[in-house]
């Protein structure tokens, strides 16, 4: 085993055990504080014992498994998701500016959550949000292609616009909307968590794993891609297939994430150069540390905005900018961390 696998190998160990243990300390602390030792006590019932002993109905019960642990599932998938797409565009684009909310997506599946708020379909949210990101990937796409081939520059700036002008419309509705309506509106759009219907929760995070792990498998393509289209095709990349395959592949993974958690900003965009700056720019390793890595952050963002203010709970998309904004300046300004492209 080489020194470079062991290395990425203990990252990895070493971003799970993160993960694991900041995804405990979620479970345990919150509005309703749960004693730790009753935390791993109700798992392992849970998880080992449910077929033996009969799973207590117990306040610590109902919240731990009606509330906090399908909002961390959400939190880890859509963090990773969200981190993983950021990886794919920017090795796309080779542009460290881009992020999942770049091409348009983000604002096309804000658009459908309104028009749904305003006619009453509030309970339809998830599907409007992912339907509306949908919409505007197809927009994005057909607008950029020309002759079967799809142009970086082209397929970019054609997301700007788009983004631009859903956020003109966003204003629109927001102006003709009601108090409650806005209220619902500003809610969604500042990102939460808080959908706990277990069952929509698994759907979608099985679907985004799959997502995640459908991306693994162009790791190689990406780090062809890295050098230029020119130098991808003489290494044997068939780069419009690939381009078209990854740009769906992050799409799909934003605006799934998107429709369940609202718009949750400076994850794609931070954790990817973080990583890339303290790991390695590699996409072998870069992609499943991203992951890891922004998965963590996610859910840490969420215990920070379910305590901070206890019992008022804050959106935390308003955490994750914030927080991932010093982090990120404070990264710069001491260079401790050089970003390598």
């Amino acid at each position: 085993m080489s020194r470079k696998l062991r290395r990425w190998i203990s990252w990895l160990v070493a971003l799970t055990a993160l993960l694991v243990g900041i995804s405990l300390l979620s479970l345990s602390i919150g509005a309703v504080q749960i004693p730790f030792r009753k935390t791993m006590f109700l798992l392992m019932q849970k998880i080992f014992l449910w077929r033996i002993f009969p799973l207590e109905s117990s306040p610590a019960s109902v919240i731990l498994f009606r509330i906090r642990v399908p909002r961390l599932i959400l939190g880890i998938v859509v963090g990773a998701s969200l981190s993983s797409a950021g990886v794919i565009f920017q090795g796309m684009f080779r542009n460290p500016l881009v992020e999942p909310y770049t091409l348009g997506v983000s604002g096309g599946a804000a658009v459908a959550v309104c028009l749904a708020i305003m006619g009453g379909l509030s309970h339809l949210i998830p599907l409007a949000g992912f339907v509306g990101a949908i919409a505007a990937v197809v927009l994005v796409y057909f607008i950029a292609s020309s002759g079967g081939r799809l142009a970086i520059p082209t397929l970019l700036l054609t997301g700007v616009i788009v983004s631009f002008f859903s956020s003109s419309l966003i204003m629109l509705l927001m102006s003709l909307s009601k108090t409650e309506e806005l209220h619902g509106i500003m809610f969604w759009i500042m990102g939460n968590l808080q959908e706990t219907d277990l069952t929509l929760t698994l759907v979608v995070s099985i679907a985004l794993l799959a997502g995640i792990f459908l991306a693994l498998l162009f790791v190689r393509d990406l780090n062809a891609l890295s050098l230029g289209e020119e130098e991808a095709v003489h290494l044997g990349i068939e780069v419009e297939k690939v381009k078209k395959i990854l740009f769906l592949l992050a799409s799909f993974l934003t605006g799934l994430s998107v429709s369940v958690s609202g718009i949750i900003g400076f994850v794609g965009l931070m954790i990817p150069h973080f990583v890339r700056g303290l790991i390695s720019p590699d996409h072998r390793i870069l992609l499943p540390a991203s992951a890891l890595f922004g998965a963590t952050f996610l859910v840490g963002a969420d215990l920070v905005a379910r305590t901070v203010a206890s019992p008022q709970e804050l959106p935390v998309g308003v955490i994750t900018g914030i927080a991932g904004g010093i982090i990120f300046v404070c990264i710069i300004r001491r260079r401790k961390v050089e970003f390598r492209w």
